[in-house]
């Protein structure tokens, strides 16, 4: 949904993010416009570099090397802590003693994670769009920002399936991931063909000789011909769950300066009903839809997109359908990108409200339905780390509208770089007392506890009837492969693989 103006307003992040453990900035795929680093954000940056500096000194590393440390990873909790209130759980102890951070780590590596909100890109993507994602790399490299660029072994490979393998699996606590895509009007512009990711399947699950990666099969309700795609997907391809976007091409806006030549509504029973019902003949019948991160800069620059962007046809298909199962991507959540987060909070602790993710929430109540599930996606990414305390209301109102088994984890990786900062951000989390009391919240609890189990991996092992073989640890040649990468010296890159914010 970027203009040409927006694009010129980024930089990489792979290559001008702070490369900290949590980002300390927010970083977006080319969906929406990430919001300027904040006031609160740099006071987290500088606070973290003088602590990491002072504790990598005492012993004796570098600060890149305690940043791609366990204590790393709680020092940027405990300087959250400092600017945001004390919403993390995280010790001073755990920063300054890597043992203690390490016995930590260790003790939750073996935690049931499945990750049903990936990406990367493929090598045959038509040139155009890939140069999409590679554009302001070649400026920064171009304009001597960062004369390293062309040293490097190749920015393609940051968003290619082999780096996506080493930031989901060995990077990350990740047990098995679904590899999703998104739609183009023209079927060859896809992020992932569906054949693609169909592929990314069987060579992953292949080589780990366990099921360790999911596949979806995108649908584009409109375009020409896409029942009968989707009849050879139900017959030849096979995917684990379907996807599609209401706002049809993603990123038609900024190839073309228009929007999508295929919108859809959810609830439309001549336009999408036909395919729902071929979709609960063939037993798959998980439908993954994106919606959400439409704030109001994006509606005042396509305003005919509002309601295929919102929730509001949500609530009937569901209940029109109860045998399909409805996952909504990032929960719907509006702000995405737009105005501050702070204002989003006063208005939440005026209202009680969080644009379209209350909304989303109050569906099971207002249709009588339990078929609609909340993947909380880029939404909690970004909010874990503009506005932590809209989070823990995020995750609140999501928990007490859906239930704790009807909210499910995806990340959005790699456009974030390696997901495991978000796992450690849901584990630490926690709703304050006051905002349990005011808004009936119950307590996420601990980091392996039963809500955040659920949230982790069970609610999605029970909807995919994913079998977990073995017991943890999980023993298949990637986890021999995983070992061996530990063993040797983890070494995350930190690296985010999205877009920043241009310094004004």
């Amino acid at each position: 949904m970027l203009s040409p103006e927006d694009l010129n307003q980024l930089l990489p992040a792979a290559t001008h993010a702070f490369p900290s453990p949590v980002p300390t900035q927010n970083v977006s795929s080319d969906e929406y416009l990430p919001r300027p680093q904040s006031a609160s954000q740099d006071r987290v940056q500088s606070r973290l570099i003088q602590l990491a500096d002072e504790l990598a000194k005492r012993e004796g590393i570098s600060r890149r090397r305690f940043f791609q440390s366990a204590s790393g990873m709680a020092a940027s909790f405990l300087v959250m802590n400092e600017v945001y209130g004390a919403l993390f759980a995280v010790t001073p102890a755990e920063a300054a003693t890597p043992e203690m951070a390490n016995a930590r780590a260790d003790a939750l590596k073996g935690q049931f994670i499945m990750d049903f909100h990936t990406h990367h890109l493929h090598e045959p993507l038509a040139p155009d769009v890939f140069n999409l994602f590679l554009n302001t790399r070649r400026m920064a490299r171009d304009a001597g920002w960062n004369p390293d660029i062309p040293n490097r072994p190749g920015n393609h490979a940051d968003l290619l399936y082999d780096n996506y393998i080493k930031e989901i699996f060995l990077d990350s606590d990740t047990k098995v991931a679904l590899i999703s895509s998104a739609p183009a009007d023209n079927k060859d512009e896809f992020f992932l063909s569906n054949d693609a990711m169909i592929e990314d399947r069987r060579r992953t699950n292949a080589a780990a000789g366990s099921k360790r990666l999911y596949a979806h099969g995108i649908i584009t309700p409109g375009r020409p011909g896409w029942l009968d795609e989707l009849d050879r997907q139900i017959t030849v391809t096979r995917p684990d769950s379907w996807k599609g976007y209401t706002i049809g091409d993603p990123l038609v806006a900024v190839r073309k300066g228009r929007t999508s030549a295929y919108p859809w509504r959810m609830d439309d029973e001549k336009l999408v009903y036909p395919g729902y019902e071929k979709i609960a003949k063939s037993g798959t019948r998980i439908i993954c839809v994106h919606k959400g991160l439409f704030p109001p800069s994006a509606q005042r620059a396509f305003p005919t997109l509002r309601n295929f962007a919102d929730v509001s046809d949500v609530g009937k298909a569901a209940r029109d359908w109860p045998e399909l199962t409805f996952v909504i991507y990032h929960a719907g959540y509006r702000h995405a990108g737009g105005g501050d987060p702070a204002i989003a909070l006063a208005e939440y602790q005026r209202t009680g409200r969080i644009d379209w993710i209350s909304d989303l929430a109050e569906i099971p109540a207002k249709y009588g339905v339990c078929n609609v599930y909340g993947d909380i996606g880029q939404s909690f990414a970004e909010l874990i780390i503009a506005q932590p305390l809209l989070a823990a209301a995020f995750m609140g109102t999501l928990i007490k509208g859906l239930g704790a088994d009807h909210v499910v984890w995806g990340t959005d990786a790699l456009w974030t770089g390696s997901p495991q900062w978000q796992i450690e951000g849901l584990r630490r989390l926690e709703i304050p007392e006051h905002m349990q009391r005011t808004f009936g919240f119950a307590p996420l609890g601990a980091a392996d506890g039963a809500v955040k189990n659920a949230i982790f991996g069970e609610n999605t092992a029970r909807l995919y009837r994913h079998e977990r073989t073995a017991s943890p640890p999980l023993q298949d040649k990637l986890s021999t492969v995983k070992a061996a990468y530990e063993q040797a010296g983890p070494a995350p890159s930190n690296l985010r693989y999205g877009f920043i914010r241009r310094p004004t």
